[in-house]
């Protein structure tokens, strides 16, 4: 499992990477200058992404917590991460090509981010469970 990990967290560092050029690249390509949401996909990325599967990688190491039930809470976590990732960059679009949104396209780009971070969170709080469990 710590090898999956270590790969897990290259894997997002990659996505964050990529983020952070699309969203400089494409915000330069349309001379937009305000706030967008594109700019914390590369943050997300890393910090949920990356620094979190290496944090889990030491913790593995240290307790050896990872079974079947995991792996099922990771796959989750990540459909969460990425359906987080899928609403900020929709969200993000819509604000540099200034598109006018229905109240219910809004609502629906805004409803698909928290989906994704409702999940993230929720996972994050069954695998510290799991790790106490394993720590005592």
């Amino acid at each position: 499992m710590v090898k999956r990990y270590a790969n897990l967290a290259l894997v997002y560092a990659v996505i964050a990477m990529i983020f952070g050029v699309f969203y400089r690249e494409f915000t330069k390509l349309n001379h937009f200058t305000g706030q967008t949401n594109l700019s914390v996909m590369h943050t997300h990325y890393f910090m949920l992404g990356m620094f979190f599967f290496l944090i889990l990688m030491l913790v593995e190491k240290s307790f050896r917590f990872s079974d079947h039930g995991v792996g099922r809470i990771l796959i989750v976590y990540q459909i969460g991460l990425n359906i987080t990732g899928i609403g900020f960059l929709m969200r993000g679009l819509t604000q540099v090509w200034a598109a006018e949104l229905s109240r219910g396209m809004d609502a629906s780009i805004s409803g698909i981010a928290g989906i994704g971070h409702i999940l993230t969170g929720v996972c994050i709080v069954l695998l510290l469970l799991k790790i106490r469990k394993q720590a005592d």
